[in-house]
């Protein structure tokens, strides 16, 4: 078991954890003394209990909000891959009409004929 001392609102404390969670218990500590430092900036020295409590409690709140835009993001990423799946399902037919051939034959001629009126008109330049 690793014992480590952490830092929370100028505080000192030592904690202990299992050999190899030492970096998520410096974050975790590190997340709240960043709340802590918020409410020692607002309202100054408060006996340590309070601290801690009003710290996890401002913790708590951004979980929560945190989880609500999960589980609304997943609502949608759901709505999204029903979507898909609908999509895939029942795929949009478009038809290309197609051109005749003397349509296509008329277009040529005129290009033949555009070109050699801008032959003549270089010509008589």
């Amino acid at each position: 078991m690793a014992e480590l001392k952490i830092t929370i609102g100028g505080r000192e404390f030592e904690v202990a954890c299992q050999d190899g969670e030492e970096h998520f218990l410096r974050t975790a500590a590190g997340m709240l003394d960043a709340e802590a430092s918020v409410l020692i900036g607002q309202i100054g020295r408060m006996p340590e209990a309070r601290m801690l409590l009003m710290a996890g409690l401002m913790l708590a709140d951004k979980t929560a909000g945190m989880e609500d835009q999960l589980r609304e993001a997943e609502a949608r990423a759901a709505a999204a891959e029903a979507a898909l799946v609908e999509a895939r399902a029942n795929p949009i037919r478009a038809e290309v009409p197609v051109i005749p051939a003397e349509v296509t034959e008329s277009l040529a001629e005129i290009a033949a004929r555009a070109e050699a009126l801008a032959d003549r008109v270089e010509d008589a330049l």
